[in-house]
C-alpha cells in the first residue's frame, strides 16, 4: 500500500506538469470556499483526474503538498477493498504515517469502485476530518442511490466532458474571433478531428494512426466496467448489440419496440440497457419537443453519443459528415449546459435548444445547396411554436436567409 500512494502522489515532490486548464477549473476554484463535497461526474477519460491535477496545484500553493492525498480506487489494487469503505482509513493513516502530516484535503478519483464508500464520506464530513472532500464518478447512478440520499445537502456537483471546441482553440493559442478568422485554415482541421475522433485529451494528443484503436479500449472499458459489472448483466451479447446499434443509428428515429423486433431482445430490456448506457454518459437519449410531458415521454426518440469518437471508430459514418456535424452540434450543446429536444411532425428541426430563459432552433446541414436548402428551411420556418433564434449549422458556410442565421460550427460555438 505505502508505495501505491507514493505513486499515486507525486505532487509530494513536485507539482503537475502539462495539463490543459479546463474551463469549468475557475469554478471549482471557487467552491474551495465552501465545505461542501465536491463531486465531479462524467465519462471516463474525460479529464476528471486532470482537474484533481490542476486544483491539487493550486491548492499546493498555499499549504504543504504532502497534506494533500490523492487516491485513484480504480487502481486493480484496491480490488480486495471493494466491499470494505472501512478500509479507506487504514489508507488515510497509511499517508499520514509516510508523510508525518495531517491530511488537509482528500481526492477519491473513482469513487463508485468501492461499494458503500457513501458511509465513509458521509463519516469523515460529518467529522470534518478533513477541510474539503473531493470525489470523481464515471456513472451518473454515483449519487441516486438509496445509500447516496446519506449525503443530500453536503455536496455540489459538476459534470466534466472531453475538450470543449473553446477549449481546443485555447490551447492551440486562438483566443479571440479575429484569431478565428486569420487561422480558419487551422480551426478547420481542429473540426475535422473532432468529426472524427471526437475531443478526449489522449486523442487529441495520439497519433492518428492509433486512435481508433485507444477510442476502442474506452468503449470497451465502458460498456464492461460502468455498465455490465456495474448492472450485472447477465446477456453481455445482446448488451453490446444494442449499443453497436444505437451507435450506428446515431439520430434517427426509434421506439423500444421498433429496436426490440431489430436486435431481437424485449422491449423491456432495451429501455433498461439505454438506461445503463447513459449513466456511463456513453450516449443520451433525446425526447421530442412539446408542452406535453404525457407527449414527450409517449413520442418516438433520438440517440446521440457523448463524443463523436464513439461513432467513427466503428467506421459506420467515415462518409456521413451530416451525421458526424450534427452529432458534434449536440455534444457541444451539451457542452454549454443547453436544454436539448428535438421536433419531428411533418416536418424535422434537428435540435430545440433552451438555456438562460432562451428558446433556439437549430438545424444542421454540413453543406447547403440548392437540392437541400428548402428542407433545412422549412424546418425551421414552419415550426407552430415561437422561438427566440434560428439557426442553421454548417462545416463552413455563412449566408443571409432572411430571419435565419447560416454559420459555421466553430463560428456559433466560438460567440
Amino acid at each position: 500500500m505505502e508505495n501505491i500512494i507514493i505513486s499515486q502522489n507525486k505532487h509530494w515532490k513536485s507539482a503537475y506538469e502539462e495539463l490543459y486548464e479546463r474551463d469549468i477549473f475557475h469554478q471549482l476554484v471557487k467552491n474551495l470556499e465552501i465545505k461542501h463535497i465536491q463531486v465531479l461526474q462524467g465519462i471516463r477519460r474525460s479529464g476528471k483526474s486532470t482537474l484533481f491535477k490542476l486544483l491539487i496545484n493550486h491548492i499546493s500553493q498555499t499549504i504543504d503538498p504532502e497534506e494533500i492525498l490523492y487516491i485513484n480506487l480504480d487502481n486493480p489494487f484496491f480490488i480486495p477493498y471493494t466491499n470494505e469503505p472501512t478500509k479507506l482509513y487504514e489508507v488515510i493513516q497509511t499517508a499520514k504515517k509516510l508523510t508525518q502530516k495531517k491530511i488537509t484535503y482528500i481526492f477519491l478519483d473513482e469513487i463508485q469502485a468501492i461499494n458503500g464508500w457513501e458511509k465513509y464520506v458521509k463519516s469523515v464530513y460529518d467529522n470534518q476530518e478533513f477541510q474539503k472532500i473531493f470525489i470523481t464518478g464515471s456513472n451518473s447512478s454515483l449519487l441516486n442511490g438509496e445509500l447516496a440520499t446519506l449525503l443530500t445537502g453536503r455536496y455540489v456537483t459538476k459534470k466534466v466532458y472531453p475538450l470543449s471546441l473553446k477549449e481546443l482553440l485555447k490551447i492551440n493559442n486562438i483566443n479571440s474571433y479575429m484569431e478565428l478568422i486569420q487561422n480558419t485554415p487551422k480551426v478547420l482541421n481542429i473540426v475535422d478531428n473532432m468529426l472524427n475522433y471526437g475531443s478526449f485529451v489522449e486523442i487529441y494528443e495520439t497519433k492518428e494512426e492509433f486512435r481508433r484503436e485507444i477510442l476502442s479500449s474506452y468503449y470497451d472499458t465502458i460498456l464492461l466496467k460502468d455498465c455490465v459489472t456495474n448492472n450485472a448483466i447477465r446477456d453481455v451479447k445482446s448488451f453490446k448489440e444494442l449499443s453497436y446499434f444505437l451507435l450506428s443509428n446515431i439520430s434517427s428515429l426509434y421506439s423500444y419496440t421498433s429496436i426490440s423486433k431489430a436486435i431481437k431482445i424485449n422491449d423491456k430490456s432495451v429501455k433498461e440497457y439505454i438506461s445503463y448506457l447513459e449513466e456511463s454518459y456513453l450516449i443520451n437519449e433525446l425526447k421530442q419537443f412539446s408542452f406535453s410531458l404525457k407527449e414527450q415521454n409517449n413520442s418516438k426518440k433520438k440517440i446521440y453519443s457523448n463524443d463523436n469518437g464513439f461513432i467513427s471508430f466503428n467506421y459506420i459514418f467515415s462518409s456521413n459528415k451530416g451525421k458526424l456535424l450534427e452529432n458534434l452540434v449536440y455534444t457541444e450543446l451539451v457542452k454549454n449546459s443547453y436544454e436539448i429536444y428535438f421536433y419531428n411532425k411533418n416536418f424535422e428541426c434537428n435540435f430545440i435548444a433552451k438555456k438562460d430563459g432562451k428558446t433556439i432552433a437549430i438545424q444542421v446541414c454540413y453543406e447547403l445547396t440548392l437540392q437541400n436548402q428548402d428542407r433545412e428551411l422549412n424546418g425551421l420556418i414552419k415550426l407552430p411554436f415561437k422561438v427566440d433564434e434560428k439557426y442553421i449549422i454548417t462545416y463552413n458556410q455563412s449566408v443571409a436567409k432572411e430571419s435565419i442565421t447560416v454559420i459555421p460550427f466553430y463560428k456559433f460555438f466560438f460567440i
